[in-house]
């Protein structure tokens, strides 16, 4: 009997996985992971191809091995199941920051799923993302809605990238922009792929006031491509756990700095700093 086809969906999600499970073991053998995949040595070299092409992973010799910095922004289906109690503290103060309706932006870090499945508790928003994930979560609100921005799809991330991307949202002006970092240090903020950098610099430009939620795990490391630093931000909010040095520099550059102290079973509690509140003013 003839092998049945794989869909698109289902290559783009063999490859999310592929990638996410080089990211997790640091390096692994071709004929290793085509076994595991249940898949032929060949068609795994196809994958392998494709994830190398987009800088993904490094492929030679047999073997397949990570990159330091996409190690950081691996497929969605990895970063969502890491660090969800500083996560979920974190979405419960942004919740508090948020107009009571309005236009949001939102990009494609799972830092931002917890309060994307929260927004009809502070109200209804309409929310212009690049993440599939994102859209989805918000159109299952009861009073919020989703506009996904249309532009280059990268399964591996299942979000898009691209001038589309960026065209549309010179045409857009939102109340807040709410976004995260892949990694800060000394105040600069990085991504490991510029399109995405770039997507999150047009974010910014269009909207009136901006939000920076990023766990204390991407502190302290690097990038290639920046995207300003953490003075583009009215409220930057992160956990305790933040190393010193980068949290006083958080304190002389963002207007405002919420930490977040994570417990287990109770209501996060909040210490903040910052001469004043948050320069935006949505539509209350």
């Amino acid at each position: 009997m003839a092998r049945a086809r794989t869909t698109t969906a289902g290559l783009e999600e063999r490859r999310r996985a592929v990638l996410a499970r080089v990211a997790e073991k640091g390096e692994m053998g071709i004929a290793e992971l085509a076994e595991e995949f249940g898949v032929s040595v060949m068609t795994m070299h196809r994958d392998l191809d494709a994830l190398a092409s987009g800088a993904l992973l490094r492929k030679s010799r047999g073997r397949a091995a990570a990159v330091a910095a996409v190690t950081m922004e691996v497929a969605p289906e990895l970063r969502r199941r890491t660090r969800l109690a500083e996560k979920e503290a974190i979405a419960e103060a942004a919740l508090r920051e948020l107009p009571r309706r309005g236009v949001i932006l939102m990009d494609d870090s799972t830092t931002l799923f917890p309060l994307a499945r929260r927004l009809d508790e502070r109200g209804g928003f309409t929310v212009v993302t690049n993440s599939v994930g994102i859209a989805r979560l918000v159109a299952a609100t009861e009073h919020s809605q989703a506009i996904l921005l249309g532009g280059d799809y990268h399964g591996v991330f299942d979000s898009t990238t691209g001038p589309e991307v960026t065209r549309a949202l010179q045409r857009i002006r939102a109340d807040l922009a709410l976004m995260s970092a892949v990694a800060v240090t000394a105040g600069r903020l990085y991504h490991p792929i510029q399109g995405y950098a770039a997507v999150k610099e047009a974010m910014l430009d269009a909207a009136q006031g901006h939000l920076l939620l990023v766990d204390s795990s991407k502190f302290g490391r690097h990038a290639p491509f920046s995207h300003r630093d953490v003075s583009a931000y009215d409220v930057v909010i992160t956990d305790s756990g933040v190393p010193r040095d980068e949290e006083r520099t958080l304190r002389k550059l963002a207007a405002r700095l919420l930490l977040v102290e994570v417990g287990h079973g109770r209501t996060p509690s909040l210490s903040t700093t910052g001469s004043h509140r948050a320069s935006y003013r949505g539509p209350y």
